[in-house]
């Protein structure tokens, strides 16, 4: 059997634009791709987004380190993240400690980064957009 990979596809009710720019200051994500709503190549059904959401994002897909994540504002406003986190590696404690500041900048720590049995550094937060995040160092 062929095995596919699995990219997470986000949807933050009208603050896709907002967390993408987070993103790329706090852990260097690259857009690939952005496609507004007023820019689909096919007309939307009607009532099928808000008012005011034709300059929000439809689709977008980019990259974090090697892994690939879309996103979208959705149709609705308001976002809501649970049952899942998503786990980020970097090579040095250094590193870690840098990321999770700034992904923990405006949201919640669940576990400051400290050592582990598993890992010289390991901590848990949730990010200003209710996107709950694991950071570490690579194990290796």
């Amino acid at each position: 059997m062929k095995t596919s990979n699995i990219q997470p596809y986000l949807f933050f009710g009208g603050r896709c634009e907002e967390a993408l720019d987070f993103y790329r200051a706090a852990i260097g994500a690259q857009i690939d791709l952005l496609m507004r709503y007023k820019e689909s190549p096919e007309p939307l059904p009607p009532d099928r987004i808000p008012p005011g959401f034709e300059n929000k994002i439809m689709h977008t897909t980019f990259r974090i380190g090697g892994s690939t994540l879309m996103a979208s504002d959705g149709c609705a406003e308001g976002a809501n993240f649970a049952g899942f986190s998503l786990h980020i590696c970097f090579p040095t404690v250094a590193e870690v400690d840098r990321a999770f500041a700034a992904l923990a900048a405006g949201g919640k720590v669940e576990m400051p980064p400290v050592k582990t049995f598993w890992s010289p550094r390991f901590g848990m937060l949730t990010d200003k957009f209710g996107i709950g995040w694991m950071v570490s160092v690579a194990s290796e």
